[in-house]
């Protein structure tokens, strides 16, 4: 991890903190969350470094969705496992992860790109893509969803996916991503789910708390500095797949 101290996202003890999104309550907005509905299932593995409690979005995307699952760890023995299911068929699933492709290099079409095993362009990209049940989504910096995708090689099973986004995140100059498509979670989530369902709201919504979010961190950051610090962008690599 390239952040060597807490100095970035620690909070003074004494401010209660929010029971479901953790973040001190004075950058909360759990109360403006919309209820989703998703056919398609979600689940976010969060790696146990990533304890950004003011600009991270895990539990927040997760708090969108009654079929969202976060788990917190390394690693899992299986897709079920991680769900908490008996049974769960990781080939129905897809995983976001960037890795070192990138869509552009690719010359993919559309805003999610299916690879093979061999990180090209699948072939009958609307058939693959129609037939996932679930997303999973890693949550860290680059070098730790390096590190949750090869702790856990069952994902090899699942469709492995990228995005190709329009635009960068909108963290913006808050947190400053190396590529175009290091997206947020909740920005990774907002794009992957509504593509999928073919249901451009699932996207808007999330971005819509997305953006809330963000204003209540600056908000916050003016007025009551000791609560939102000012975030790493050195070497503070993101990706959804998170980014990711």
């Amino acid at each position: 991890m390239s952040i060597p101290s807490d100095a970035m996202t620690a909070v003074p003890e004494l401010v209660a903190e929010c029971p479901q999104c953790l973040k001190p309550l004075p950058l909360c907005v759990c109360d403006s969350v919309t209820p989703i509905k998703s056919r398609v299932a979600l689940l976010i593995l969060q790696h146990p470094q990533e304890q950004d409690r003011a600009l991270g979005t895990a539990r927040l995307t997760a708090a969108h969705f009654a079929n969202a699952t976060l788990r917190v760890g390394l690693s899992w023995p299986s897709l079920a496992k991680a769900l908490g299911q008996p049974v769960a068929d990781p080939a129905r699933w897809a995983v976001l992860y960037l890795g070192s492709v990138r869509a552009a290099d690719l010359d993919a079409e559309g805003e999610i790109v299916a690879l093979t095993r061999k990180g090209e362009v699948a072939e009958n990209q609307r058939g693959i893509l129609r037939g996932i049940e679930g997303v999973v989504l890693l949550d860290g910096t680059w070098s730790q969803a390096k590190a949750l995708w090869w702790r856990n090689p069952w994902m090899l099973k699942c469709q492995r996916v990228i995005l190709n986004p329009a635009r960068p995140s909108r963290y913006g100059h808050l947190r400053r991503e190396p590529r175009r498509d290091g997206l947020s979670t909740i920005e990774a989530a907002g794009m992957i789910l509504a593509g999928l369902q073919q249901h451009a709201d699932i996207a808007t919504t999330l971005n819509t708390t997305f953006e809330r979010m963000l204003a209540r961190f600056r908000e916050v950051q003016a007025t009551m500095p000791e609560l939102a610090p000012k975030p790493a962008t050195k070497d503070r690599r993101r990706s959804r797949g998170r980014k990711h």
